[in-house]
């Protein structure tokens, strides 16, 4: 996960705007581990929604990793991606972070 070989936060912009300029996105979120967005890329009118995808999708990876953990013991969620009919949600979750990705699945 992209925390672990950044050792500071201009390597961690970087990235940010590196997957933000793909083709489709809609917004990237960084939420910690109790929920809370720490970085985002939506607009200020938009916090609400930010808001709600952190915690939604936080609840959802958590629920995963448990389900993942629960059928082997020894593995563990390392990657989970949601595709809707408005959108495609990647969720790259880590021990102190989780990296959720909104895209439109219908650009190419």
């Amino acid at each position: 996960f992209f925390f672990v070989c950044c050792s500071s936060m201009s390597e961690i912009e970087d990235i940010v705007k590196r997957i933000h300029s793909h083709k489709g996105m809609k917004g990237l979120i960084i939420v910690n581990s109790e929920g809370i967005p720490i970085r985002d890329t939506f607009d200020e009118a938009d916090r609400l929604l930010t808001i709600q995808y952190a915690a939604l999708i936080t609840q959802m990876a958590t629920k995963s990793r448990a389900a993942i953990k629960e059928l082997d013991s020894t593995n563990d969620l390392s990657f989970l991606r949601i595709r809707s009919k408005k959108h495609e949600i990647l969720v790259a979750p880590d021990r102190d972070y989780i990296l959720i990705v909104i895209q439109d699945p219908t650009c190419e």
